[in-house]
This record gives structure tokens, C-alpha cells and sequence, in this order.
């Protein structure tokens, strides 16, 4: 067989191992998300309510593995506008194999906030989170952002998930609970045009029923002197 033009890495993290966290280990889990959401508080309009944290399927790469999740804000505030909204703080608890004896070690956690949710999107099919936790590099400069992917199925009849990256499947899970995890090379660059991951919903008769890619070109407008300017 040749070589292979595009090498993209394929299906780089293990498989979810621990599924929903419960007791004392998801005490500790909400405690350290928790802790990280409340720098966010003031900006946010209000703290995490951690009673709303939902649980994605933890995924492994790199010697991590990575625990999803989502929660709304405790209380509802006002935007610029005069809507009432209610945050919802996003990220990822990521923590270290340990030893047998203490378990996992070195947790660590990133998260963030949005205003922009499902309740307000009803034409959204996939509610996604992505973020880059690594770095893929292979010859002439070329690569791409190694990126944690989870989400939530809007529609129904979804039972399995995929990462492609232009016709190509780089990663696969099911989808558990009604959420799924997946990890993936995105933001590829050196391969001719730049490639973005899309995340594809399938039911059980393996047909597609859903995509959202995860790049969304921005508006841009020219101003009056003809030079483009972002939106």
C-alpha cells in the first residue's frame, strides 16, 4: 500500500472507561469545575448553580482523560438588551491516572460561559462545546489542534456520533444518556485548503440525520472605503 497523503491522525483516544461519575468522585468532579466557574461569576451575571452539572462521557488522550460538562448559572440576569437570560457555564474536568492507592491525581479544570443556548436556537440540531487540548505536527509545518468535541443531540433517533474531517472519520462514539464525547484533529493546515472538523448524528439504520461543522466562517462587510472589515 503507498503512503498515505493525508495522514491524519484517526481514533487517537480511548474509549469512555468510567461512565456517569457518581459519589464521591463526582463530588470531587463538581467541586473542582465548580471552583473554576467562580472567577467567571461576576461577568456571567451570577454563580453556578452546581445542582444543573451535567456529565458528558470521559474520553483519554495524552496521558489525560477528560470529563465534560455543563451547568446553568444559579439565577437569571438581564442582558444589554433588556432579555432576561440565564448563563450557562461549559468545560472540562481533566485528571491524571494516579496510583492504585489514591486513585486519580493532578485534576485540573478549564471552563467557560455562554448566553447563547438550545432554549433560545430551536433550529438547532446538535448542542456542541469544543475546545483544543493538544497540538498534532507532522512534516513541512503541517498540522492541527487536537480538539475535546461534546455535545447533545437535539433531535431524536441519535445513537451514534462521528468526527470527519473532510469525508474523513477521524473518531466515533456512542452516544449515552443522550450526550456523547468525541476527540479529533481540527483546524488541519498544509493539506491544501484548511479542513475543519463537522459532527455527524447517525440512528440505528446508520443513516446521517444530523451535521454542524465546528467552524463557522465570520460575516464580514466592507466599510466605505472598499476594505473588509470583520463583523
Amino acid at each position: 500500500m503507498p503512503p498515505n497523503r493525508r495522514p491524519f491522525p484517526r481514533y487517537i483516544a480511548d474509549a469512555s472507561a468510567e461512565g456517569r461519575p457518581y459519589g464521591r468522585w463526582e463530588d470531587r468532579l463538581r467541586d473542582e469545575f465548580a471552583g473554576a466557574c467562580e472567577p467567571l461569576a461576576a461577568e456571567a451575571g451570577s454563580a453556578l448553580d452546581p445542582e444543573t452539572l451535567r456529565w458528558f462521557p470521559d474520553r483519554s488522550w495524552g496521558g489525560r482523560t477528560y470529563v465534560p460538562a455543563s451547568g446553568r448559572a444559579a439565577e437569571v440576569t438581564v442582558d444589554d438588551e433588556g432579555e432576561e437570560t440565564v448563563a450557562e457555564y461549559y468545560g472540562w474536568v481533566s485528571f491524571a491516572a494516579g496510583s492504585a492507592d489514591e486513585g486519580p491525581a493532578d485534576l485540573f479544570a478549564k471552563v467557560d460561559f455562554t448566553d447563547v443556548t438550545a432554549d433560545d436556537n430551536p433550529e438547532w440540531r446538535i448542542d456542541l462545546n469544543d475546545d483544543v487540548i493538544g497540538r498534532w505536527r507532522t512534516d513541512g509545518g503541517r498540522g492541527g489542534d487536537v480538539t475535546l468535541v461534546w455535545g447533545l443531540p437535539l433531535i431524536r433517533g441519535a445513537v451514534a456520533a462521528t468526527a470527519e474531517l473532510d469525508g474523513e472519520s477521524l473518531d466515533q462514539a456512542p452516544i449515552v444518556d443522550g450526550r456523547f464525547t468525541l476527540i479529533a484533529v481540527d483546524a488541519v493546515a498544509g493539506f491544501g485548503d484548511d479542513l475543519y472538523l463537522e459532527i455527524k448524528l447517525f440512528n440505528r439504520s446508520v443513516r446521517e440525520i444530523a451535521s454542524e461543522s465546528l467552524y463557522a466562517e465570520a460575516d464580514t462587510e466592507e466599510d466605505d472605503d472598499g476594505d473588509e472589515a470583520t463583523a
